[in-house]
């Protein structure tokens, strides 16, 4: 058994090996796999092996700068997509105790906190003043 593992590093020598790319293609691989033992189809079929070839040319790969530029471009699309999705979540839970905003001069996004009737807010980026209800002011005891 050690013998194969020694080969093994030998082979991968100066080669690329797995990245969070090839992790997201096996997955998605996978994912593909499962679904076509439902829907059989040969476009499918030949998605999933293109794929596979694709993915094991990229871990097998000695020109590790392009493999490692085309998992930064990845890296940076997946960024981009998970900011967005958790900027969205913070905004969902900040409409439970507050109004968000826009000022309808520069688009800056501004929190105001629910239930404070009628109020003149002036935006702190541009200093545009603008008139919004917030709801019922609460009554105090």
């Amino acid at each position: 058994m050690e013998r194969i593992k020694d080969g093994f590093r030998r082979f991968m020598a100066g080669r690329y090996g797995a990245d969070e790319l090839s992790r997201f293609s096996m997955i998605l691989l996978l994912i593909l796999i499962v679904l076509s033992i439902f829907i059989r189809n040969a476009g499918l079929d030949s998605l999933i092996l293109g794929l596979l070839i694709i993915s094991y040319f990229r871990m097998f790969s000695r020109n590790t700068q392009k493999r490692y530029q085309e998992n930064q471009k990845y890296l940076s699309i997946k960024n981009r997509i998970v900011g967005k999705i958790k900027k969205e979540q913070y905004i969902m839970g900040q409409r439970k105790e507050y109004h968000i905003y826009t000022c309808p001069n520069c688009k800056q996004k501004i929190r105001i906190p629910k239930g404070k009737g009628k109020l003149s807010i002036r935006c702190p980026k541009c200093g545009t003043e603008f008139v919004k209800n917030t709801g019922r002011k609460k009554k105090e005891k």
